[in-house]
């Protein structure tokens, strides 16, 4: 399996390019084309098993946008081991609520 986009997550990122949430698409809209200091931030990116909502390779940078379903105990576990996988490849995660 490839570490980057993983081809097996190919079908589901695109998917979820599709239906971002309205918070989601408003944050896409202030950075996308380089507008916050020339950075170019990746929607629906996959890195190793997860698909992270933004991330800017540059500054190895993953933004979450978490809607109400992260404050269920099974998600919130699910979010703990991804943060956990995020740091062990050198890379830190902002979380936003979605509201």
């Amino acid at each position: 399996m490839s570490f980057k986009n993983p081809r097996n997550t190919k079908t589901l990122r695109q998917q979820y390019r599709r239906e971002m949430t309205s918070a989601e698409e408003l944050l896409w809209d202030r950075v996308r084309g380089k507008k916050l200091q020339g950075l170019r931030f990746k929607r629906q990116y996959g890195l190793g098993p997860y698909i992270l909502d933004f991330y800017v390779p540059q500054v190895k940078l993953c933004i979450e946008v978490d809607g109400g379903i992260h404050n269920l105990k099974e998600v919130k576990e699910k979010d703990k081991n991804r943060d956990a996988f995020m740091k062990e490849n050198g890379i830190k995660v902002v979380r936003f609520r979605n509201d």
